[in-house]
Parts: C-alpha cells; sequence; structure tokens
C-alpha cells in the first residue's frame, strides 16, 4: 500500500505521485463507478488515494479515494444529466480570458465565478494578451477590471508575450494548488511556462478562420512549481455549464447580490419581476453591472445564446 496525489487522469487510468516522489501509473476498482455523484470522472486531479501495487507489475489499483476539501465541477459536454469533475482540494481558481483572440464573454467569466462560489474556492480572473489590445480593447478592460475588483475579485492584467504582471502572477500560485483554466487559445499554457521555466508544456496558434483557440491540451494535469505548490492545467473550456443548481440559491453566489438581498421585500425574491426589489434598485441606480444581471437572467433560464 501507498499514498499519493492523483497528477493526471486520461480517463482510464491515473498517474499518482506518492509520497516518495515516484509516479505511478493506476488503474480503478470497478465499485468506485457507482458510488457518490454521477460523474464521467470518479477520480479527479488533485484526489488524495491509497494505491495496492498490482503482483509482478509495475502499476498499481486505486483502493481509497479519501475525502475532498473540495472540487470544481462542470456538466459534462455531451451528457446533459452528468456532471464531469474538472480538480478537486484546490486553494483557488484561475479563469484566464481574454478581451480578444479568443473573446472570452462575461457569461462564461461569471459562470466560473458562480461555481467558484458555490463550492467555496477562491476566485481570481487573469486577462492575458495586454500587449495586443487596441485602444477600444484596452477600454474594454479597463471596466471589467473596475466591476470585478469592486465586487470583490482580484483581477490582473498580464501579458504572457512581453511579461507584463508576471511578477504578480507568479507570487498568486507561490505555494497553492491551483487551477488554471479557460477557453483554449487564451494563453493558459504560455503564462505557465513563462514563469516555470522547466515546464515546457504544449502552447497553441489562433484559428484564423473562427478566431478561436486550438486544442494543446488533452486531459487535465497537475505540475510541481519552482516557486513551491501546484498548478492544474485543463483542456481548453468551450462551454461552461452550471451543474446542479437552484434557482432560488443563485443570487447568493453573486456577491454584490448577496450583501443586499435581506432588503429585498421578500424573502423568496427571485429578483425579476417582484415589486421592492434591493437588486433590481441598485441595477437601475447603477450600483450593480447590467451585463452581471443579464448574466443572472440567463444562467435562471439556463440560456447562454446570447452572451455579452
Amino acid at each position: 500500500m501507498d499514498e499519493g496525489i492523483v497528477i493526471k487522469s486520461t480517463g482510464s487510468w491515473y498517474t499518482v505521485q506518492v509520497n516518495t516522489g515516484k509516479t505511478v501509473q493506476c488503474r480503478l476498482r470497478g465499485q468506485y463507478r457507482l458510488k457518490g455523484i454521477r460523474t464521467t470522472n470518479p477520480v479527479a486531479v488533485g484526489d488524495k488515494v491509497e494505491i495496492r501495487y498490482e503482483e509482478g507489475c509495475e502499476t498499481a489499483v486505486i483502493t481509497i479515494i479519501h475525502e475532498r476539501q473540495n472540487f470544481i465541477i462542470r456538466k459534462a459536454t455531451n451528457l446533459s444529466k452528468a456532471s464531469h469533475i474538472i480538480a478537486a482540494n484546490l486553494d483557488q481558481a484561475i479563469l484566464v480570458a481574454t478581451i480578444d483572440q479568443p473573446r472570452t464573454s462575461t457569461g462564461f467569466i461569471d459562470r466560473f465565478l458562480v461555481t467558484s462560489e458555490a463550492y467555496h474556492i477562491p476566485a481570481v480572473i487573469v486577462i492575458n494578451k495586454t500587449d495586443l489590445y487596441s485602444k477600444h480593447q484596452s477600454e474594454k478592460l479597463d471596466q471589467l477590471y473596475a466591476i470585478y475588483t469592486s465586487i470583490g475579485y482580484k483581477v490582473l492584467k498580464v501579458s504572457a508575450f512581453n511579461g507584463n504582471g508576471l511578477d504578480d502572477f507568479r507570487e498568486l500560485l507561490k505555494d497553492k494548488t491551483t487551477l488554471l483554466t479557460g477557453h483554449s487559445g487564451v494563453g493558459k499554457s504560455a503564462l505557465i511556462n513563462k514563469i516555470d521555466e522547466k515546464l515546457t508544456l504544449r502552447t497553441g496558434e489562433i484559428s484564423s478562420v473562427h478566431n478561436k483557440g486550438k486544442h494543446t491540451t488533452t486531459f487535465a494535469e497537475m505540475y510541481p512549481l519552482n516557486v513551491g505548490g501546484w498548478i492544474v492545467d485543463t483542456p481548453g473550456i468551450k462551454e461552461f455549464g452550471l451543474h446542479d443548481f437552484e434557482s432560488e440559491t443563485l443570487s447568493q453566489r453573486f456577491p454584490e447580490m448577496r450583501a443586499i438581498m435581506h432588503l429585498c421585500r421578500f424573502a423568496n425574491c427571485t429578483h425579476v419581476h417582484e415589486p421592492d426589489c434591493a437588486i433590481k434598485n441598485a441595477l437601475h441606480k447603477g450600483s450593480i453591472a447590467g451585463f452581471r444581471y443579464q448574466n443572472y437572467l440567463n444562467m435562471l433560464n439556463n440560456d447562454f445564446t446570447n452572451e455579452n
């Protein structure tokens, strides 16, 4: 028997780094697939496990999955009733976003933030490619920066190309286990390669046809950092479907709404049609951003077709 942490998942095999530093290829005992919530991956990167070596082999079987401190989850791409655990036992989650090349919608950003809020994982927005932006795009960046920081989120402006903001980014990662996610093409791997030269994560180009990134990361994988801690690199996520959310509690995942919702006339206010709604009053006064409220409505109605 040995203990370790899952640092890579390819669907059927898992790479586990045991306490001695050695990595072992492991598979899962069948009955674990029937336990807990319905997911496409019963074992996730970041899981702490116990393994038993198979007789006469260098491989092992995962026998115990320890209770998770937390995890972050999304709906599986093609299975509407199933979900996919992106990573477990995280100190923070970072969304790498871009104003353009490719564009990250605020709807996508807000679904990520709502999911992080729901699972009590501190979230940070890192906006990359600042060296590429026109005056109009830089103004858009400044607007988003002002709105999200006023809500209480940490936002970094960085450029993997010229190094701007990378010292702050490196300090953010130090001695923490961090999920790094975002659309393909936003520069996740390029950022990591810049702050840790021993890592050579594959980077890709932007497709000129659709202005979207080409997938370079196939499976979630966890890497030790020379500043201490771990980074979980994930496949670029095209969609971030919400998992198992109740409409009655959705507004609690928006910090600026949570702070004033007790002022609504009705305790069960949905902030849509009720009179004397503190959220709508704040919206009309401009203290809640219009796009955040619209994204709330889209999530409430499960409608992500007209994202900002």
